[in-house]
Parts: C-alpha cells; structure tokens; sequence
C-alpha cells in the first residue's frame, strides 16, 4: 500500500474456526459505507452481519495469540474482496 493511504477496517466476532489459522467471521457493520443506504442505517443488529473469510496477521503467529469462537477481532479488509486479515483480537 502507498503511504498515506487508509486502511479498511472493521469489526468482527469469530462464528468459526478453520483449519491453517482461517476463520469464518460475521462482520458488526456493513463492510461497503459508500451508499447512502447503508450509511443511514448505521450498525447491523448482531447476527445479522455479513460472513467473511479471515486469516491471522504474522505478528499474531509470531507471538502465537489464539483467537477463539465469540472473540471479537479487528481486521483488515482485503481492497479485492473476500478476505481479510486478523490485526487484533478485542475480547
């Protein structure tokens, strides 16, 4: 990425734990804020958010945090879509 430029993140609870470090996580909020639609609404109720297919950052391999089922994590979307990466577990 250039210098600079933002970084998309968002919030998320593990729904499921994958083999090799993936999960399936259920975003908090609408991952797409540019509509006017989705910004208006504000916050998805829980439960009702997208699922998403994430994987952990190095530096949470490297000191080997585990992130477990109901863990709410940080993340960073993937600019192409359909990933993300693990930054920071919350809870």
């Amino acid at each position: 990425m250039k210098d600079g430029e933002d970084k998309k993140t968002t919030v998320g609870t593990v729904e499921e734990v994958l083999p090799n470090s993936l999960f399936r996580v259920r975003l908090s909020a609408p991952v797409d804020t540019s509509s006017e639609a989705a910004a208006a609404e504000g916050a998805v109720e829980k439960g009702e958010g997208e699922l998403i297919l994430a994987y952990l950052a190095g530096k949470m391999r490297l000191h080997r945090i585990r992130v477990l089922v109901g863990d709410q994590v940080d993340m960073v979307i993937d600019p192409y879509g359909g990933r993300a990466r693990i930054v920071r577990r919350l809870t």
